[in-house]
Formats: structure tokens, sequence, C-alpha cells
């Protein structure tokens, strides 16, 4: 896609914008786990992905979810990601990766930071878009809000594909391998 231009010049900035949903799932503080991601273009297409691990932590699956959107959405866009993971919001909007990185990757108590290689892969994900906002939002609200349905949608996947993954047959009675639904890169 080339964000509806055909005379070779880049497409405006807000044709350029992208709004992602991500969220994550897994059963106790390990095991089985899925993650979900709704993207959603400036020019009104939707895409969904998920996927699932069998041995796994939420917090890898909230991170995984973030690394798939991004990866997912082709380069040089603006990518607002709401997640209502607080320790990955967090850790993007404050910068505490930097400070990681400079340490060798050990966090405040001189300890390795946990999911390196996914905390890695995120900011590789990030570094190919023109910006990559990071939103909080409140899960599995009750109360109607601006996001409250992408962040539904995506905690839908992620459980779904949690299921399938435990062999739990989903509400569509399927049930399906690891992979992810989409793994197409979008431009």
């Amino acid at each position: 896609m080339s964000g509806g231009r055909t005379d070779g010049r880049p497409a405006p900035p807000s044709e350029r914008e992208v709004h992602v949903y991500t969220d994550g799932a897994s059963t106790g503080s390990r095991g089985p786990g899925g993650y979900g991601a709704v993207i959603s273009f400036r020019r009104g297409e939707t895409v969904e992905i998920s996927g699932s691990e069998r041995e796994t932590t939420n917090l890898r699956m909230e991170l995984t979810a973030a690394c798939a959107a991004l990866e997912t959405v082709g380069e040089g866009h603006t990518v607002t990601v709401y997640a209502d993971a607080s320790y990955l919001v967090n850790c993007m909007r404050r910068g505490w990766h930097e400070k990681w990185r400079k340490n060798g990757w050990l966090n405040y108590r001189k300890r390795p930071v946990a999911n390196r290689d996914l905390w890695e892969r995120l900011l590789e994900a990030t570094a190919h878009h023109r910006e990559v906002r990071w939103k909080k939002v409140k899960g599995h609200s009750r109360t109607a809000g601006a996001h409250k349905s992408g962040n539904d949608r995506a905690d839908e996947l992620a459980v779904a594909a949690k299921r399938r993954v435990e062999g739990t047959p989903t509400t569509d009675g399927n049930r399906a391998s690891n992979d992810p639904t989409s793994s197409r890169s979008l431009a």
C-alpha cells in the first residue's frame, strides 16, 4: 500500500498515522499465553493479528503484541500504541530502556532485565517508524471510553489465541496452530 499516492511522492503525514491496540493473556504466572493486536489505518483499513506460546508469561505476551503490531505496520508511520500494560507503557514513555542499555541490560537492582530479547525486538521495531507514541488505557473496564472497543477486541484476540494453544475450543469452535493470524507487513 502506498498511502493512496500514485505520483511517487510520499503520503501526507495524516495518511501515515496508525492506531494500534495491544493486549496479552496468559494462564497463571507461567503457562500458555496469547497476544492480540488491532491495527487501524487512517484510510479505514483494520488488520487483526494474534498468536500464542505454550510456555510464557503475561508480560511476554504484552510485549510480543506490541512487537508484532509494529513489525506488521510498514516503515515510516506515526504509530500510537494503546496498551493496558503499565510496565510496557511506562518503560517506553519514561525511557527506562535507555538506562538498561547503558547499564548492560541490568535493572536498578543490578540484575538482568527480564525479557531482554523482547525489549530489544520492540526497540528495533520502534526504530522503523517516524514516531511511536505510547498511551495507557484502562483494561477490561466496564465503562465506555474512547479506546474501549479497540482494547476489548485485542483482549478477545489474545484470549482466543491462548485458548487455541491450550487446546480449549474458542467461541467459534476452532483449534488452531500457534501461528499469527496475520504476519504481513503493511505500508
